[in-house]
């Protein structure tokens, strides 16, 4: 099973590293990238290892793309980042957790990227103003109510992140398997 763990932990690297360079190239995530995952994850589980795993590796992929479709479904992400999630939940079946891990990492890696970004522009603090007094408009009087500014919003691309939390969390597979005799 170790020798399956370090497989899939470099084929998720794989896949997320062309799904950052397609994202950075083109922004967006191809089908033909995501797809052949999400179907080939399980299937292969289940020939290594049985039915179980299969399920499994079905499980953790459902689990790693629910947030992200509910998100896609509000118009907060798009439908390759959700399917990308998704195929790396599914390739690293073994952990059911892998998936929603992988979505905090690169939640907090596209904050500080997002945030980086948005001191380069100079306006950190009056985006920070606005999300405040959005969040609490609804317990503030009335006097104190002003419109939000959406012109200030950073859009990111995941892809970048999605790589550097699957490198976090597949780099410890690969170097034991490497140090390991």
């Amino acid at each position: 099973m170790t020798t399956a763990v370090t497989i899939a932990a470099g084929l998720a690297l794989c896949v997320s590293a062309t799904a950052a360079f397609c994202d950075w190239r083109r922004g967006e995530i191809p089908n033909w990238l995501t797809l052949p995952v999400l179907v080939l994850a399980p299937v292969s589980y289940g020939i290594a290892f049985g039915i179980e795993y299969a399920l499994h590796s079905l499980a953790a992929g459902l689990l790693g793309g629910l947030v992200p479709y509910l998100l896609f479904r509000r118009g907060a992400m798009g439908g390759g980042d959700v399917k990308l999630f998704g195929a790396l939940g599914a390739l690293m079946g073994f952990d059911l957790l892998f998936g929603v891990e992988l979505q905090l990492a690169a939640c907090v890696a596209a904050l500080v990227a997002a945030s980086g970004a948005l001191v380069w522009k100079g306006v950190l603090v009056s985006t920070l103003t606005n999300a405040v007094v959005v969040a609490l408009r609804p317990v503030l009087p009335r006097r104190w109510h002003r419109e939000p500014c959406n012109m200030l919003a950073v859009p990111i691309r995941m892809g970048a992140p999605v790589f550097a939390a699957t490198l976090l969390f597949a780099a410890p597979h690969l170097l034991l398997a490497w140090v390991a005799p």
